[in-house]
Protein backbone atom coordinates (compact mmCIF):
# COMPACT_ATOMS: atom_id res chain seq x y z
CA UNK A 1 0.00 0.00 0.00
CA UNK A 2 1.19 3.22 -0.66
CA UNK A 3 2.38 5.58 1.58
CA UNK A 4 1.19 8.94 2.74
CA UNK A 5 2.08 11.91 4.46
CA UNK A 6 -0.42 14.43 6.77
CA UNK A 7 0.47 17.88 7.11
CA UNK A 8 -1.29 20.36 9.52
CA UNK A 9 -1.80 23.24 7.42
CA UNK A 10 -1.63 27.06 8.62
CA UNK A 11 -4.72 28.69 7.34
CA UNK A 12 -2.42 32.32 6.93
CA UNK A 13 -0.60 30.58 4.57
CA UNK A 14 -1.77 31.42 1.20
CA UNK A 15 0.14 28.47 -0.85
CA UNK A 16 -1.36 25.99 1.87
CA UNK A 17 -4.76 27.26 2.02
CA UNK A 18 -4.99 27.69 -1.78
CA UNK A 19 -4.09 24.14 -2.03
CA UNK A 20 -6.65 22.82 0.49
CA UNK A 21 -9.69 25.00 -0.98
CA UNK A 22 -8.49 23.18 -4.64
CA UNK A 23 -8.28 19.60 -3.96
CA UNK A 24 -12.16 19.29 -4.44
CA UNK A 25 -11.66 20.53 -8.40
CA UNK A 26 -9.24 17.45 -8.89
CA UNK A 27 -11.66 15.02 -7.06
CA UNK A 28 -14.70 16.18 -9.16
CA UNK A 29 -13.39 16.92 -12.37
CA UNK A 30 -15.19 13.72 -14.12
CA UNK A 31 -18.64 14.17 -12.16
CA UNK A 32 -21.01 16.30 -13.49
CA UNK A 33 -23.32 16.40 -10.88
CA UNK A 34 -20.76 17.89 -8.59
CA UNK A 35 -21.77 21.85 -7.69
CA UNK A 36 -18.47 23.57 -6.43
CA UNK A 37 -18.97 26.56 -3.87
CA UNK A 38 -19.18 29.49 -4.02
CA UNK A 39 -14.98 30.20 -3.65
CA UNK A 40 -15.28 33.12 -1.88
CA UNK A 41 -17.81 31.46 0.66
CA UNK A 42 -15.59 28.55 0.74
CA UNK A 43 -12.30 31.68 2.02
CA UNK A 44 -14.57 33.17 4.26
CA UNK A 45 -15.59 30.41 5.97
CA UNK A 46 -11.83 29.49 6.45
CA UNK A 47 -10.76 33.12 7.57
CA UNK A 48 -10.49 32.48 11.48
CA UNK A 49 -11.54 36.83 11.46
CA UNK A 50 -14.45 36.44 9.73
CA UNK A 51 -16.12 33.13 10.44
CA UNK A 52 -17.86 33.75 13.51
CA UNK A 53 -17.18 29.89 14.80
CA UNK A 54 -13.14 31.05 15.91
CA UNK A 55 -14.67 33.58 18.00
CA UNK A 56 -15.81 30.48 21.00
CA UNK A 57 -14.04 27.60 19.26
CA UNK A 58 -10.97 25.77 17.38
CA UNK A 59 -10.61 23.91 14.58
CA UNK A 60 -7.61 22.12 12.79
CA UNK A 61 -6.82 21.40 8.88
CA UNK A 62 -5.26 18.23 7.38
CA UNK A 63 -3.69 17.59 3.62
CA UNK A 64 -2.14 14.33 3.11
CA UNK A 65 0.20 14.11 0.22
CA UNK A 66 1.48 11.43 -1.72
CA UNK A 67 4.44 10.16 -2.61
CA UNK A 68 5.58 12.60 -5.10
CA UNK A 69 4.48 15.30 -3.11
CA UNK A 70 0.43 16.26 -4.42
CA UNK A 71 -1.92 16.69 -2.06
CA UNK A 72 -4.53 14.10 -2.48
CA UNK A 73 -6.67 14.31 0.41
CA UNK A 74 -8.05 16.60 3.07
CA UNK A 75 -9.85 17.05 6.42
CA UNK A 76 -10.80 19.89 9.36
CA UNK A 77 -11.62 18.45 13.01
CA UNK A 78 -13.53 20.69 14.90
CA UNK A 79 -13.63 21.40 18.69
CA UNK A 80 -17.21 23.10 18.87
CA UNK A 81 -17.37 24.58 22.25
CA UNK A 82 -21.05 25.84 22.30
CA UNK A 83 -22.33 22.54 21.01
CA UNK A 84 -20.21 20.41 24.24
CA UNK A 85 -21.26 22.98 26.77
CA UNK A 86 -25.05 22.58 25.69
CA UNK A 87 -25.02 19.44 25.06
CA UNK A 88 -22.56 18.31 28.36
CA UNK A 89 -20.26 15.83 25.23
CA UNK A 90 -17.12 15.87 24.42
CA UNK A 91 -17.19 15.31 20.74
CA UNK A 92 -15.32 16.92 18.06
CA UNK A 93 -16.30 16.77 14.49
CA UNK A 94 -14.65 16.31 11.22
CA UNK A 95 -15.75 18.26 8.15
CA UNK A 96 -14.65 19.01 4.42
CA UNK A 97 -13.52 15.84 3.92
CA UNK A 98 -12.07 15.28 0.34
CA UNK A 99 -10.06 12.44 -1.31
CA UNK A 100 -9.02 10.59 -4.42
CA UNK A 101 -10.15 7.13 -5.06
CA UNK A 102 -6.93 5.78 -2.96
CA UNK A 103 -7.07 2.70 -0.33
CA UNK A 104 -5.83 3.52 2.70
CA UNK A 105 -5.75 7.28 2.53
CA UNK A 106 -8.22 8.10 5.03
CA UNK A 107 -6.45 6.24 7.80
CA UNK A 108 -3.41 8.52 8.22
CA UNK A 109 -5.69 11.52 7.19
CA UNK A 110 -8.25 10.58 10.30
CA UNK A 111 -5.31 9.43 12.58
CA UNK A 112 -3.99 12.71 12.52
CA UNK A 113 -7.37 14.50 13.13
CA UNK A 114 -7.96 12.19 16.57
CA UNK A 115 -4.54 12.80 17.39
CA UNK A 116 -5.93 16.41 17.51
CA UNK A 117 -9.29 15.70 19.40
CA UNK A 118 -7.64 13.63 21.66
CA UNK A 119 -5.11 16.36 22.88
CA UNK A 120 -8.13 18.66 22.94
CA UNK A 121 -9.90 16.56 25.48
CA UNK A 122 -12.35 14.95 23.21
CA UNK A 123 -13.05 11.34 23.24
CA UNK A 124 -15.41 10.65 20.15
CA UNK A 125 -15.41 11.98 16.48
CA UNK A 126 -18.54 12.32 14.19
CA UNK A 127 -19.60 13.81 11.13
CA UNK A 128 -19.02 15.09 8.46
CA UNK A 129 -20.53 18.04 10.57
CA UNK A 130 -19.33 21.81 10.02
CA UNK A 131 -19.29 25.08 11.53
CA UNK A 132 -22.98 26.44 11.19
CA UNK A 133 -26.27 24.56 11.03
CA UNK A 134 -26.63 26.01 7.70
CA UNK A 135 -23.86 23.12 6.97
CA UNK A 136 -25.54 20.24 5.27
CA UNK A 137 -24.30 17.21 6.97
CA UNK A 138 -23.24 13.86 6.28
CA UNK A 139 -21.82 11.72 3.31
CA UNK A 140 -24.20 10.89 0.31
CA UNK A 141 -24.82 7.20 0.46
CA UNK A 142 -27.75 7.07 -2.30
CA UNK A 143 -29.14 9.12 -5.10
CA UNK A 144 -25.72 9.75 -6.27
CA UNK A 145 -26.76 10.35 -9.78
CA UNK A 146 -28.62 13.06 -9.02
CA UNK A 147 -26.98 17.36 -8.47
CA UNK A 148 -27.16 17.90 -4.87
CA UNK A 149 -29.75 21.00 -3.70
CA UNK A 150 -27.83 23.69 -2.62
CA UNK A 151 -25.16 23.95 -0.07
CA UNK A 152 -25.51 20.11 0.47
CA UNK A 153 -22.94 17.89 0.72
CA UNK A 154 -22.13 15.82 -2.70
CA UNK A 155 -19.62 13.03 -2.79
CA UNK A 156 -18.28 9.85 -4.81
CA UNK A 157 -19.55 6.51 -3.98
CA UNK A 158 -15.71 5.58 -2.85
CA UNK A 159 -16.19 8.25 0.07
CA UNK A 160 -18.37 5.30 2.09
CA UNK A 161 -15.68 3.13 1.98
CA UNK A 162 -12.75 5.49 3.42
CA UNK A 163 -14.35 6.59 6.02
CA UNK A 164 -15.34 2.84 7.00
CA UNK A 165 -12.11 2.03 6.43
CA UNK A 166 -10.90 4.28 8.86
CA UNK A 167 -12.86 2.56 11.58
CA UNK A 168 -16.18 4.52 11.38
CA UNK A 169 -19.72 3.42 12.17
CA UNK A 170 -23.03 4.83 10.87
CA UNK A 171 -24.85 6.56 13.64
CA UNK A 172 -27.80 8.29 11.82
CA UNK A 173 -29.47 8.37 8.09
CA UNK A 174 -30.65 11.72 6.79
CA UNK A 175 -33.13 11.92 3.93
CA UNK A 176 -34.23 14.50 1.07
CA UNK A 177 -37.12 14.02 -1.00
CA UNK A 178 -38.65 15.95 -4.03
CA UNK A 179 -42.37 16.53 -4.21
CA UNK A 180 -44.40 14.85 -6.52
CA UNK A 181 -46.02 16.25 -10.27
CA UNK A 182 -48.94 17.42 -9.38
CA UNK A 183 -48.39 18.38 -5.80
CA UNK A 184 -49.26 21.81 -6.30
CA UNK A 185 -52.56 21.19 -6.91
CA UNK A 186 -53.64 19.06 -4.22
CA UNK A 187 -56.40 21.33 -2.55
CA UNK A 188 -56.30 18.84 0.61
CA UNK A 189 -53.56 20.35 2.05
CA UNK A 190 -55.13 23.88 2.17
CA UNK A 191 -57.92 22.09 4.02
CA UNK A 192 -55.70 20.72 6.85
CA UNK A 193 -53.95 24.00 6.97
CA UNK A 194 -56.75 26.45 7.11
CA UNK A 195 -58.38 24.04 9.66
CA UNK A 196 -55.34 24.05 12.05
CA UNK A 197 -54.66 27.98 11.51
CA UNK A 198 -58.24 28.37 13.18
CA UNK A 199 -57.90 25.55 15.66
CA UNK A 200 -54.81 27.51 17.09
CA UNK A 201 -55.19 30.87 16.42
CA UNK A 202 -52.37 31.07 14.29
CA UNK A 203 -51.50 33.25 11.11
CA UNK A 204 -48.45 33.32 8.49
CA UNK A 205 -46.28 36.39 8.09
CA UNK A 206 -45.89 37.48 4.75
CA UNK A 207 -43.01 39.16 3.35
CA UNK A 208 -42.40 41.24 0.01
CA UNK A 209 -39.41 42.75 -0.42
CA UNK A 210 -35.89 41.73 1.09
CA UNK A 211 -35.56 45.04 3.49
CA UNK A 212 -38.59 43.02 4.83
CA UNK A 213 -36.39 40.09 6.11
CA UNK A 214 -33.92 42.33 7.36
CA UNK A 215 -36.64 43.65 10.20
CA UNK A 216 -36.39 39.94 11.71
CA UNK A 217 -32.61 40.07 12.54
CA UNK A 218 -33.24 41.15 15.91
CA UNK A 219 -35.58 38.54 16.67
CA UNK A 220 -33.95 35.49 14.75
CA UNK A 221 -31.41 34.51 17.35
CA UNK A 222 -33.82 34.32 19.92
CA UNK A 223 -36.68 32.33 17.71
CA UNK A 224 -33.94 29.81 16.69
CA UNK A 225 -33.00 28.83 19.86
CA UNK A 226 -36.61 28.21 20.94
CA UNK A 227 -37.16 26.24 17.58
CA UNK A 228 -34.56 24.11 18.41
CA UNK A 229 -35.10 23.38 22.16
CA UNK A 230 -35.68 19.35 22.15
CA UNK A 231 -34.00 18.82 18.68
CA UNK A 232 -31.01 16.36 18.73
CA UNK A 233 -27.64 18.22 17.53
CA UNK A 234 -28.27 21.70 17.49
CA UNK A 235 -27.32 24.19 20.08
CA UNK A 236 -28.03 27.67 20.78
CA UNK A 237 -26.45 30.18 18.27
CA UNK A 238 -24.87 33.93 19.39
CA UNK A 239 -25.85 36.94 17.86
CA UNK A 240 -22.91 37.50 15.44
CA UNK A 241 -23.82 33.28 14.18
CA UNK A 242 -27.23 34.81 13.66
CA UNK A 243 -26.29 37.97 11.53
CA UNK A 244 -23.89 35.61 9.18
CA UNK A 245 -27.09 33.07 8.79
CA UNK A 246 -28.94 35.88 7.74
CA UNK A 247 -26.36 37.37 5.71
CA UNK A 248 -25.37 33.79 4.00
CA UNK A 249 -29.13 33.44 2.68
CA UNK A 250 -30.21 37.08 2.11
CA UNK A 251 -28.19 37.41 -1.04
CA UNK A 252 -30.00 34.69 -2.77
CA UNK A 253 -33.29 34.70 -0.78
CA UNK A 254 -36.35 35.20 -2.67
CA UNK A 255 -39.04 37.01 0.50
CA UNK A 256 -41.91 34.99 -0.84
CA UNK A 257 -40.66 31.61 0.02
CA UNK A 258 -39.58 32.57 3.74
CA UNK A 259 -42.60 31.77 5.89
CA UNK A 260 -42.70 32.85 9.76
CA UNK A 261 -45.76 30.90 11.69
CA UNK A 262 -47.02 33.49 14.24
CA UNK A 263 -49.24 33.31 17.21
CA UNK A 264 -50.32 36.69 18.10
CA UNK A 265 -46.77 38.60 17.41
CA UNK A 266 -44.77 35.80 18.87
CA UNK A 267 -42.96 33.41 16.03
CA UNK A 268 -43.82 29.57 16.43
CA UNK A 269 -42.70 27.89 13.43
CA UNK A 270 -40.45 28.87 10.15
CA UNK A 271 -39.57 27.06 6.80
CA UNK A 272 -37.01 28.49 4.44
CA UNK A 273 -36.91 28.12 0.74
CA UNK A 274 -34.75 29.66 -1.75
CA UNK A 275 -34.04 29.27 -5.43
CA UNK A 276 -31.99 26.95 -6.50
CA UNK A 277 -28.79 28.80 -8.25
CA UNK A 278 -26.82 25.00 -8.69
CA UNK A 279 -27.19 25.42 -12.64
CA UNK A 280 -25.65 28.56 -12.55
CA UNK A 281 -22.48 27.38 -9.85
CA UNK A 282 -21.89 24.51 -11.95
CA UNK A 283 -20.94 27.42 -15.15
CA UNK A 284 -19.54 29.79 -12.82
CA UNK A 285 -17.13 26.62 -11.53
CA UNK A 286 -17.77 28.81 -8.25
CA UNK A 287 -16.08 31.90 -9.02
CA UNK A 288 -18.33 35.18 -9.14
CA UNK A 289 -15.95 36.52 -11.76
CA UNK A 290 -15.51 37.54 -14.37
CA UNK A 291 -19.09 36.41 -15.47
CA UNK A 292 -19.97 33.62 -12.54
CA UNK A 293 -21.90 36.45 -11.19
CA UNK A 294 -24.02 36.96 -14.04
CA UNK A 295 -25.02 33.22 -14.97
CA UNK A 296 -26.64 33.46 -10.52
CA UNK A 297 -28.34 36.61 -11.26
CA UNK A 298 -30.11 35.17 -14.12
CA UNK A 299 -30.44 31.87 -12.46
CA UNK A 300 -32.04 33.33 -9.71
CA UNK A 301 -34.83 35.36 -11.99
CA UNK A 302 -35.04 32.11 -14.35
CA UNK A 303 -34.88 28.70 -12.32
CA UNK A 304 -37.92 26.48 -11.95
CA UNK A 305 -36.67 24.87 -8.68
CA UNK A 306 -36.42 25.61 -4.90
CA UNK A 307 -34.81 24.07 -2.49
CA UNK A 308 -36.36 23.65 1.13
CA UNK A 309 -34.02 23.22 3.76
CA UNK A 310 -34.65 24.31 7.05
CA UNK A 311 -37.96 24.09 9.29
CA UNK A 312 -39.20 24.29 12.71
CA UNK A 313 -41.87 24.39 15.37
CA UNK A 314 -41.51 25.60 19.15
CA UNK A 315 -42.04 22.53 21.43
CA UNK A 316 -45.52 23.43 22.39
CA UNK A 317 -46.41 23.52 18.52
CA UNK A 318 -44.71 20.75 17.32
CA UNK A 319 -46.76 17.75 16.42
CA UNK A 320 -50.01 19.90 15.90
CA UNK A 321 -50.01 20.29 11.94
CA UNK A 322 -47.37 22.88 11.30
CA UNK A 323 -46.01 21.29 8.91
CA UNK A 324 -48.97 20.84 6.78
CA UNK A 325 -49.35 25.13 7.68
CA UNK A 326 -45.65 25.70 6.44
CA UNK A 327 -46.06 23.35 3.50
CA UNK A 328 -49.31 24.77 2.45
CA UNK A 329 -47.96 28.42 2.19
CA UNK A 330 -44.96 27.56 -0.21
CA UNK A 331 -47.40 25.50 -2.07
CA UNK A 332 -49.40 28.73 -2.91
CA UNK A 333 -46.10 30.41 -3.39
CA UNK A 334 -44.61 27.93 -6.23
CA UNK A 335 -49.19 28.47 -7.87
CA UNK A 336 -48.16 31.76 -8.01
CA UNK A 337 -45.25 31.88 -9.55
CA UNK A 338 -42.57 30.48 -12.16
CA UNK A 339 -41.41 27.16 -9.60
CA UNK A 340 -42.43 23.92 -10.71
CA UNK A 341 -40.04 21.47 -8.69
CA UNK A 342 -39.05 21.45 -4.97
CA UNK A 343 -36.41 19.59 -3.30
CA UNK A 344 -36.92 19.24 0.57
CA UNK A 345 -33.64 18.46 2.06
CA UNK A 346 -31.92 16.74 5.59
CA UNK A 347 -34.86 15.31 7.55
CA UNK A 348 -32.84 12.68 10.28
CA UNK A 349 -34.65 9.10 9.34
CA UNK A 350 -35.73 8.96 13.20
CA UNK A 351 -37.96 12.00 12.86
CA UNK A 352 -40.99 9.36 11.92
CA UNK A 353 -43.16 11.88 13.11
CA UNK A 354 -42.07 14.37 9.94
CA UNK A 355 -41.23 12.15 7.91
CA UNK A 356 -44.92 10.74 7.51
CA UNK A 357 -46.65 14.01 7.37
CA UNK A 358 -43.96 15.04 4.17
CA UNK A 359 -45.10 11.46 2.42
CA UNK A 360 -48.74 12.65 3.69
CA UNK A 361 -47.78 16.22 1.40
CA UNK A 362 -46.69 13.79 -1.27
CA UNK A 363 -43.24 14.05 -0.98
CA UNK A 364 -40.75 10.96 -1.98
CA UNK A 365 -37.44 10.67 -0.75
CA UNK A 366 -34.74 9.37 -3.37
CA UNK A 367 -31.24 10.69 -1.78
CA UNK A 368 -29.67 9.38 1.81
CA UNK A 369 -27.15 11.08 3.88
CA UNK A 370 -24.88 8.84 6.37
CA UNK A 371 -23.48 9.96 9.63
CA UNK A 372 -20.45 8.55 11.07
CA UNK A 373 -18.89 8.17 14.53
CA UNK A 374 -15.85 6.95 15.65
CA UNK A 375 -15.17 6.69 19.49
CA UNK A 376 -11.61 7.62 20.81
CA UNK A 377 -9.68 5.39 23.02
Amino acid sequence: MPEYTVQQIDLSNKRQLSAFIDLPEAVYRNIPQWVPPLRRDIKRMLDLNKNPFFSHSKAAFFLAFDQHNRPVARLACLNNTRYNEYTHEKTAFFYLFEAMDLPGISIPLFTAAEDWARAEGLNRIIGPKGFSPLDGMGLLSEGFNFRPALGIPYNPPHYISLVEEAGFQISEEIVSGFMKQGFFRDQKIDIVAQRVQERRGLTIAQFRKKGDLRKLLPKFQEFYNSAIQGTIGNYPITKTEAQTMVDQFFWFADPSLIKIVMKDDRPVGFLFAYPDISSALQRSKGRLFPIGWLYILTELRTTKCMDINGAGMIEEYRGSGGTAILFNEIVKSAVSSRFAHAEVVQISANNERMLQELSNLGITFHKKHRMYMRFLS
